[in-house]
């Protein structure tokens, strides 16, 4: 069965970093594709970061650009989201999610605060 943990979330002051992570299970991660999207609290899901099997292509949301780096490591099965120059904009919960043999699974999230 397809499963995803995430942590690593926290409260950060802004201007501050902060890493978070998504180890799966359940299907051939290296063969697919990650997402990190994220839900504010008075807006819907967005769209966040995307990694490419052995990373063939990177794409960022243009409000995370050049702040968040995604990477990702096959050996553990995990993604990773590296987050610098926080804001308090970017004060939500982080899912990861994939999408395997056409079902879109996604985790339980991992909140992240920024706030002073």
């Amino acid at each position: 069965q397809v499963h995803f943990v995430e942590s690593g979330g926290g409260l950060v002051q802004p201007g501050g970093s902060l890493n978070i992570s998504c180890t799966a299970s359940g299907f051939a991660y290296s063969n697919y594709a990650m997402f990190w999207y994220r839900q504010r609290p008075t807006s819907g899901r967005e769209f966040v970061a995307h990694i490419t099997p052995r990373y063939t292509q990177l794409n960022y949301a243009d409000y995370v650009r050049g702040r968040f780096t995604i990477s990702r490591d096959d050996a553990k099965n995990t993604a990773y989201l590296h987050m610098t120059n926080l804001k308090p904009e970017d004060t939500a919960i982080y899912m990861c999610s994939a999408t395997v043999d056409r079902v879109e699974y996604w985790g339980q999230g991992t909140q992240v605060t920024v706030s002073s």
